[in-house]
This record gives C-alpha cells, structure tokens and sequence, in this order.
C-alpha cells in the first residue's frame, strides 16, 4: 500500500478543538468545552498527530507520556491515546500511517521503550504489535448474598463518607502509594486527575454524583477509598432495582480491603454491585459464598515494545534466566533479531545476538506478557510462541510471571485516567 495522500503532523492551538471533537465523534462522543479545557491541560500537542484533507482534521492519535507499575519496578510508558478516523476517511491506510509514525519516533528518539493502550475494539491493534497484557473482572453480585466469612479480619478502622473537596488529597495520597505495588497501574498527575474525578452530569447518564469513601486505620491514616455512585437497572419483571456502581477501590492494606467491602455490602436500598477489579481479585476468597459473584473476564491494556532491549531491562523476573529470544517485528523491524535476556536478581541486561535463539515470538505475544499476567505457556499452546530448546519456555513463562495478575484500574482513556 502506497502512503496514503494525507499529510500527518502535530496539532496547533488552534486546530486542537475541531481535532479533539472530531475524534470524539468517531466514538459517538460529544466534547463541552470543559471536557476540551481538560483534555487540553493533559495533551502535549508536541505529541499529537493529525491527518488533514484539505486543512480539515480527518484523522489524529496522541502520546501521553506516563510511568507505569511494572514487575519489580516502574518505567516510562507511551499512553496511545485519542485515536480516531474520520468515517468518510476510513480503509485508507491513515491509521497503519499514524501507528507506524508514533512508533519509529518512540525508537528512534529514545523515548518510552513500552506503549500502552486501552482499545475500543479488540481487534484492531494486534497487527501494530500491541498484545492484550491485562484483562479486567467484571463483578456483578447481589448485595444482600454477601455474607462474609466470620473469620475475616476488618481491622479496628472505620469508613466515612467524604465531600469531593477534601476526599480529593486523601485520595491522591493512597492511589500514589497503592500503584506502585501494583502492576498496570499508570501515574496520575494533576490534569489526569481533574478528568478522572470530573463527574459532570453528562458523564453520569442516569447515576448519580461520585461518593467517596474514605477507610481510615485506628491511628487516623488514611489507608482505602471507594468511589461509587448510585444507579439503576432493569430487574426483568418490568420494574428497576437499585444499584451501587463501585468506580475505583483502593487498598493499602487488606484489612482496609475488606472494611470497603463491607460498607459497600451494607449500603441500603440497592439489590446489586457493579465492580471491575483484577482478575485474581480477594472479594471472593472473603465471602461464605463465593459464587454471589458473577464474573466476567474482559480484555483491558494493550502493550508492546517499541524498543525490545531497553523494555526488557526496564522490568525484573521472577528467577534468574540466560535466554536468546528471537523476536519477529514486521511493523518495527529494528526490534527483529535475536536478544540475548540475562537476569540475576536486580540486575538485567538485554542486547542484540548472533547466538541460537531458544524461543520464538512475534512482538504482539511479548507484549501480552511484559506485564506478567498472559504467560508464554499458554501463548505457546496458541502457536504464538515456539520453544527451540528444550526447557526454555517453562523457564521463561515463570521468569516474566508477577506475584499479582497485573490490572489497569483506569477508564476507557488509558492516558488520561
């Protein structure tokens, strides 16, 4: 396919507004001009890119530089973000022209050596190397069934209800803390702050305003929130039922943990919760009844190296390994070659090799499993991986494995969050 006859170049100003809204239509969205006021404070517009016809913007993606919980450590991540095609503009190669473009300048200015992103469709961003690296659990439970076990330790804190003012600092403080013992877990900073907890009107649909729940130990620190809201949902009898939609839950401890839980059980005139946590989340192991939950397993960030060595170095493994991975990169060729993965505790080395490879991946299957949770054993019982040397893969499967499925516990927009 020939480059497609649309020039592509960063945003001005100017032009950010008919940009951002023309994105936004291509999700069916409407933009006010808070929500472009916010979008804006969080955009560099260094970091955008356009395709026009005719001075019209017909096509954009942004980079959201971030850092992001990984195994071991955290690294800077480039947050794919406000992607869209124009519906008059489509299966013209705009798309395949902005991902490559993003991609060659991640590589060759030395910037994030990961990107990540949070698709609208599961089908589209494989073929630009990015692979499903954290799924989300979909918990839907009927409040007045969760019975905890009595073995369950909920501290000796307490739970309070706290006006959006003064929960927002306390709020920041936990998240802060929390992330960076949890894998998949982005940055916040001021401006993805201000969109995460917005919580304008249109944005609620028929729900409520947030509440914020604040867990404190018995020594006044703050060490959970939940943020939640109050719905409703048919109940298949012609009539609704309440419902309490959680929106994020935060724990340093599981004491704290389990204290949320347990006002979010004792909350009222509400028949069902609505939650999307981790996949290994501890809900169920509290509960008498652990089938008072139902699940649903949904595919959440996408990763892939833009630079295999500099992301392979940038996270820590789970035992020690000497491995030559031979990775194919048809969209990022200069990631194609064999590298050589060495790792004794915290230090790690990768760089290109001659010698034989051990195993065989495409750069999608490794970014499903940079972040810990798809493991090379089931890629490899896909056919995505191939193991050339007996033993490799088991030992490599448990060397990229994390103490926790990784999870992302941001919104649909990866980078602003």
């Amino acid at each position: 396919m020939t480059h497609p006859p649309y020039p592509l170049r960063s945003v001005t100003d100017e032009e950010f507004g008919p940009w951002a809204c023309m994105i936004a239509d291509t999700y069916g969205m409407d933009r006010s001009d808070e929500d472009l006021a916010d979008q804006r404070a969080a955009t560099d517009l260094g970091r955008t890119l356009a395709a026009f016809d005719g001075g019209e913007p017909v096509a954009g993606a942004s980079v959201y530089s971030r850092v992001l919980t990984v195994p071991g450590g955290v690294i800077p991540v480039a947050g794919i973000a406000s992607v869209g095609v124009a519906p008059t503009h489509r299966r013209r190669g705009i798309l395949t022209a902005m991902m490559r473009r993003q991609l060659t300048d991640l590589h060759q200015n030395r910037r994030e050596p990961i990107a990540a992103l949070r698709p609208s469709e599961a089908g589209i961003y494989g073929r630009f190397g990015y692979g499903p690296a954290t799924r989300g659990n979909r918990i839907r439970c009927d409040r007045r069934a969760l019975r905890f076990r009595p073995d369950t330790d909920f501290g000796e804190g307490s739970v309070r209800l706290v006006p959006a003012a003064r929960a927002r600092p306390v709020i920041e403080q936990v998240y802060d803390q929390a992330r960076t013992a949890s894998v998949g877990w982005p940055d916040r900073q001021e401006s993805h702050w201000r969109v995460r907890l917005a919580d304008r009107p249109p944005a609620r649909g028929t729900a409520t305003a947030l509440r914020f729940a604040v867990h404190r130990d018995s020594d006044g620190r703050a060490t959970g929130y939940a943020l939640y809201r109050h719905g409703s949902a048919p109940d298949g009898l012609g009539e609704s039922t309440g419902v309490v939609r959680v929106v994020e839950l935060a724990a340093l401890s599981r004491q704290a943990y389990a204290a949320l839980w347990r006002f979010l059980a004792g909350i009222d005139l509400a028949t069902w919760i609505e939650y999307e946590g981790a996949v290994d989340e501890p809900l169920p192991h509290l509960l008498a009844d652990p089938r008072a939950l139902h699940s649903t397993v949904v595919d959440r960030l996408w990763v892939r190296p833009a630079d295999v060595d500099r992301a392979l170095m940038g996270r820590r493994y789970a035992v020690s390994l000497d491995l030559v991975l031979d990775v194919q990169d048809a969209f990022c060729p200069w990631n194609t070659g064999h590298h050589r993965l060495t790792a004794d505790g915290g230090k790690v080395s990768c760089e290109p090799t001659t010698a034989p490879a051990d195993l065989r991946m495409a750069a999608d299957a490794l970014g499903a499993a940079f972040l810990g949770g798809t493991t090379l054993t089931a890629l490899a019982a896909a056919g995505l991986v191939q193991e050339l040397r007996p033993g490799a893969l088991a030992l490599a499967s448990t060397a990229f494995r994390g103490e926790r499925e990784p999870w992302y516990p941001g919104g649909w927009a990866f980078p602003l969050y």
